[in-house]
């Protein structure tokens, strides 16, 4: 009798169209040309709010530290900040002068330094991503929200969104990066006074040919990360060919040269996932 029942409700089920669109949420879906504020005016508009950007600088380098920073940017329009684009689309002046206001006007902002030594003896995933989780913390609110630059972070202190290529489509994850890259960069010119004949002031410890040819002429100093194989090499008087163009986009997703944990399975099709802690 009951399987009888069943098998009516599954046939009348297959005659039964259900509109997805007349049950989603009106306003509460960002459209792909709502611009670079869309992700925070939906979850602010869902109560979602404050937002959370984070991203780091210097995942590609092989030399100096990783910054991690987080950022939580004003919710009203007269907030927002003219000229905002992920930093490696940026301009050295404009990233300074965007770094001015974002760290003037955010309610909240964090940017965590990860030493060359934290680096090699933890590995740069994981520093990255504990990184992420401190800059967080470090924040003088607690967010309601947090955006991830490209990949999922467990063990946030809210809910977040790993989003693809953040920087370029979220306003906070992208204040994030201006955050994180000015300040770094700041090191690294300090450290070229130190170590003046790497160059580290002009392409911030990034694997460029000039880079390469002052590590096989000097070997490493010790802000090389030891970890690196391209640093390994050099030490023993070899060459890396790989070279990443210092400023370009692809730099801070070139891979860490040597890194065994960059590609740890547990990392992987993490993209576009929500996570709630």
């Amino acid at each position: 009798m009951f399987e009888r029942g069943l098998g009516r409700w599954r046939r009348t089920l297959r005659h039964v169209h259900i509109d997805v669109r007349a049950h989603r949420p009106r306003g509460l879906t960002p459209r792909r040309d709502a611009g670079l504020y869309a992700y925070e005016r939906v979850l602010e508009r869902a109560g979602l709010g404050p937002v959370a950007g984070v991203d780091e600088a210097g995942r590609g380098a092989c030399a100096g530290p990783l910054v991690v920073a987080a950022v939580v940017l004003p919710p009203s329009r007269r907030g927002r900040l003219e000229g905002l684009a992920d930093s490696k689309l940026l301009t050295a002046a404009r990233r300074e002068r965007l770094y001015a206001e974002i760290t003037k006007t955010a309610p909240a902002w964090c940017a965590l330094v990860i030493s060359r030594e934290e680096i090699d003896r933890v590995g740069l995933h994981r520093c990255n991503i504990a990184g992420m989780r401190r800059a967080l913390a470090g924040l003088n609110l607690m967010p309601g929200y947090v955006l991830t630059d490209g990949f999922r972070v467990p063990g946030l202190v809210a809910p977040g969104l790993p989003v693809p290529k953040g920087d370029r489509v979220a306003a906070c994850v992208a204040a994030a990066s201006i955050v994180a890259k000015v300040t770094r960069d700041r090191i690294m010119i300090d450290l070229h006074e130190q170590y003046p004949e790497y160059g580290f002031a002009v392409h911030k410890g990034y694997v460029t040919r000039a880079h390469t040819a002052a590590l096989l002429e000097h070997g490493p100093c010790p802000e090389h990360r030891r970890s690196f194989i391209n640093v390994a090499r050099a030490a023993n008087g070899e060459i890396e060919e790989t070279c990443v163009v210092a400023g370009s986009a692809e730099e801070e997703d070139a891979p860490a040269t040597g890194e065994a944990d960059w590609d740890a399975s547990e990392y992987e099709g993490t993209a576009g996932r929500a996570d709630v802690a």
